[in-house]
């Protein structure tokens, strides 16, 4: 933990400004070296966390840029060391020497998530708020920052810490009791804590409850467009995109693979799929994308299936309501609405559907209406929800564990046997926070990370 590490932290991209990071002891000595402070003065005695102008030169002297540094003494940064942010021009040619002349002068490359990493370790942060780091960074929504935001500030932390503390202190006064037994405590009963169990045990499967939420939040909802060729899919997918993201044309079968876009629709964070269109065909390329879109029927969140209302029926047609009939969440949208109907929704098995036009956008609203109605839950975004498969599975296995604690308990099982499966709720419990992550899973965390986060 003592080597010295940099990186860019803004990216290599054009910008008005670039960052580039550094921490580790005696990390403003290395600062020295390259940084020229105006008044000549070293850093270390800049004021805490203040902009300083100075200039940034290489190891012959040249200077590189005219910039900004500032020095944040450990334990108060955010990696919880001694930490120097040069704050460049944002040419990456620039931060690039910039960087170069830092590891030359004593710094290490910085790896992936490594600045997060070492907060983790240091106490900054737990483990809930250094893995919601990255989702604050991807998200695509305000909900979806929103919720990040409030892992990052410890929400989760939260609301699990109470149940692990329970459970702490359920263990501890086992082993006193059994450890001290000529002490004056009080003597340990199991089936008082019988409450106290089912308590943490409902509280875990609540918190469960929200992951499926939280995934759609996080990562949005699967939607797959399906129908017929050129029955007006990718017509949808341009007029919902805002742009031409699909080619149209009056040929069937132009779209031979799914293609995704990802829009907001009512609110809600949309990963629309426009599959190829869905019939028996000879064309071997075709037959893939078709056996594609099937696939993406299955995994959807929501199906929108599209006919065309100007003419009859066909086989094709019925092949498709077929597969989406026995589905949840599927909206039918009755296409080309701008000509005269033949398909009226009377006459098709579904409960939700919309009379529209991909071309002219009618109908559209109120299709944005539905997705609200059915995915716009009022699910907080406030950090509190499970968003993280990794998480998910830990609190699951915490919850079994409770549960299989309450059944030894309910068929009299000693307390030594009961309490086996409270320390494994404990210790799953602590996956999540941290308290008894192992390091494989530490460095599995992280390397989802980018350089200089």
């Amino acid at each position: 933990m003592s080597q010295i590490i940099a990186a860019v932290s803004t990216g290599m991209a054009v910008s008005a400004i670039g960052i580039i990071r550094m921490t580790g002891a005696g990390c403003a000595g290395v600062a020295d070296k390259v940084f020229t402070r105006i008044n000549g003065r070293p850093l270390a005695q800049a004021p805490e966390r203040k902009l300083v102008l100075g200039e940034l030169h290489d190891a012959q002297g040249r200077v590189i840029d005219q910039c900004c540094a500032v020095f944040t003494p450990g334990p108060n940064s955010y990696t919880g060391e001694d930490t120097v942010e040069f704050h460049c021009h944002g040419s990456p040619a620039v931060l690039a020497a910039g960087l170069d002349a830092l590891y030359r002068a004593g710094a290490r490359p910085a790896q992936r998530g490594e600045f997060t990493k070492r907060a983790f370790l240091n106490g900054r942060m737990d483990l809930t708020a250094a893995e919601a780091v990255i989702d604050l960074i991807e998200a695509e929504t305000a909900e979806a920052a929103a919720n990040a935001a409030g892992q990052v500030g410890g929400r989760l932390q939260k609301r699990l810490e109470p149940i692990y503390n329970e459970l702490t202190d359920l263990c501890s006064h086992f082993h006193a009791v059994l450890d001290y037994p000529d002490e004056d405590i009080d003597d340990f009963r199991l089936e008082e804590y019988a409450g106290q169990l089912k308590r943490n045990g409902k509280a875990l499967e609540a918190l469960l409850s929200t992951y499926q939420q939280g995934q759609l939040l996080k990562k949005g909802v699967r939607a797959a467009i399906v129908g017929k060729p050129n029955v007006g899919k990718s017509s949808l997918l341009n007029a919902l995109a805002g742009y031409e993201r699909v080619i149209v044309t009056e040929v069937a079968g132009t779209t031979r693979d799914t293609v995704e876009e990802t829009v907001k629709l009512g609110g809600v964070l949309l990963r629309l799929i426009d599959t190829a269109g869905i019939r028996e065909t000879s064309d071997r390329i075709e037959a893939m994308g078709v056996e594609r879109s099937r696939r993406a029927i299955e995994s959807a969140d929501l199906v929108i299936l599209m006919l065309d209302s100007a003419a009859p029926l066909s086989d094709e047609d019925e092949a498709v309501i077929e597969l989406c009939e026995e589905l949840e969440n599927v909206v039918v949208l009755l296409n080309k609405s701008d000509q005269k109907p033949v398909i009226e929704p009377g006459d098709l098995p579904f409960m939700t559907i919309i009379c529209c036009s991909a071309k002219t956008g009618e109908g559209l609203e109120q299709l944005a209406d539905v997705v609200e109605e059915w995915f716009g839950d009022e699910m907080p975004c406030d950090g509190s929800i499970l968003t993280n498969a990794r998480q998910f599975d830990a609190i699951r296995r915490a919850h079994e564990a409770i549960v299989s604690a309450l059944k030894g308990l309910r068929m009299g099982f000693t307390p030594d046997a009961v309490l086996t499966d409270v320390e494994e709720a404990m210790e799953a419990m602590g996956e999540v926070t941290g308290a008894t992550v192992r390091e494989d899973i530490t460095a599995r965390i992280f390397e989802r990370f980018c350089v200089g986060k």
